[in-house]
């Protein structure tokens, strides 16, 4: 692989005195499901509207408040989505349904009619401003490019006054400097703060300012630095909310979310099991948990996780892979000896000592949280194991309880038998 001169690394930000590395995760970020967008499903076969509107009642259930809904003005499968959720009555009062539009006219009008009956909904409006996008695809300077925003910006306003006289909707307005980690940085704090001048976003009435690796291009601690400058360098902070939708094509958007939020955001979009275009966005069901392994609640159920993982499987014909965090079927399960008589001795060490603390060495988190079991999800036999697993799962499963003196000797006579048959 000759590498060396065909690819370009990764210019860094030019920050002093960061301030994110000394923070902490406190409390949770507000979500925002982007599961139902075609383009971000990125499906061998889209879902339907049934699928789609069983799977928008999953993502209520879990506990999502802000829900993006697709791209009505992309096609009718979109725009039908958004008309059954509305005229059937599924959108509870307290939620609120974001649609997705580039800044084109035709787009917004479309969008705009898309939405109405709705309660509440976030007009989530982005184009694209990275280095690449513009010479590439538009042939615009960051004039050019800006002009897109605030003209597209000044349509959304107008219609939301509009519409906002009629009807009395609670309209929200979201912008994305699309390609934002490929995106000068000066730059990105320039065109959203013409945007948010555009839309008199104020402390009152904040602009979300959605901030996407669009493609996962830096380290995550990069990443961090660009949001950390963005926060601290856009005017009039306190009138927007700072987003971010990290990808995961460095295998890392949870780490840059996460991060992201210790540099300033308050905001984080994804999908459960980190389903998405390319490879994926990032995962939300691991971030949450990551949250609750520190104590953090992180305002989102997933405490029937196979539930969870039956329906996404189901309504979009993905599979979750049996190591992926938290959800896997086999991320609690220990074959190995010294893992499973850790586990064994930590599980005696919690009833012998009546403690309410997690204190199980080799599991994060305690299986029954997220609606596992002990039996079959911890501890399971195959030639690898020991005799303190073995004597666990005769104890839990069958009630035997061995002498200390025939241990070793049960063991190996289990372990040959499974080394038999798995020959």
């Amino acid at each position: 692989m000759q590498q060396e001169k065909k690819y370009i690394p990764f210019e860094q930000i030019k920050i002093t005195d960061r301030q994110w590395p000394d923070k902490t995760i406190t409390k949770a970020p507000v979500w925002c499901s982007v599961d139902l967008r075609d383009g971000n499903q990125a499906l061998v076969t889209p879902m339907g509207i049934p699928e789609k509107i069983r799977f928008f009642h999953t993502l209520v259930d879990c506990g999502f408040k802000e829900i993006e809904v697709g791209f009505p003005s992309a096609s009718e499968t979109e725009y039908e989505i958004l008309r059954t959720l509305i005229e059937g009555g599924h959108i509870p009062d307290d939620v609120t349904v974001q649609v997705l539009v580039q800044a084109r006219e035709e787009l917004i009008r479309k969008t705009f009619e898309a939405v109405r009956g709705a309660r509440n909904v976030i007009i989530h409006f982005y184009n694209s401003t990275s280095t690449l996008q513009r010479k590439i695809v538009f042939g615009k300077d960051m004039d050019g490019i800006t002009d897109i925003a605030v003209q597209g910006a000044r349509l959304i306003r107008q219609l939301t006054e509009e519409e906002v006289a009629r009807s009395g909707m609670n309209i929200r307005y979201e912008y994305s400097p699309e390609s934002f980690s490929g995106t000068e940085i000066d730059f990105s704090v320039a065109i959203c703060e013409a945007v948010m001048q555009e839309m008199g976003s104020s402390k009152e009435n904040p602009i979300i300012l959605n901030l996407p690796s669009t493609v996962e291009m830096c380290t995550p601690n990069t990443y961090a630095d660009q949001i950390e400058y963005f926060c601290r360098h856009i005017k009039n902070r306190e009138a927007a909310i700072v987003s971010v939708h990290p990808h995961n094509d460095r295998g890392t958007g949870v780490a840059c979310a996460e991060l992201a939020l210790l540099a300033g955001a308050d905001r984080i979009e994804g999908t459960l099991f980190g389903n998405g275009e390319r490879t994926g966005n990032m995962d939300i069901v691991t971030m949450a948990m990551n949250l609750f392994s520190h104590g953090i609640d992180p305002e989102l159920d997933f405490s029937d996780m196979s539930a969870i993982r039956a329906g996404y499987e189901t309504y979009t014909g993905m599979k979750v892979h049996e190591r992926q965090p938290y959800a896997g079927d086999l991320v609690f399960t220990a074959f190995s000896g010294s893992h499973q008589d850790a586990i064994s001795k930590g599980m005696t060490w919690r009833d012998t000592h009546k403690t309410d603390k997690w204190t199980v060495p080799y599991l994060p988190i305690d299986p029954k949280d997220i609606g596992r079991t002990y039996d079959g999800d911890v501890i399971r036999i195959n030639s690898q194991s020991g005799k303190g697993g073995i004597s666990y799962i005769l104890k839990q499963n069958f009630g035997v309880v061995l002498p200390e003196a025939m241990r070793e000797d049960v063991g190996y006579a289990i372990k040959q038998v499974s080394d038999e048959m798995h020959q």
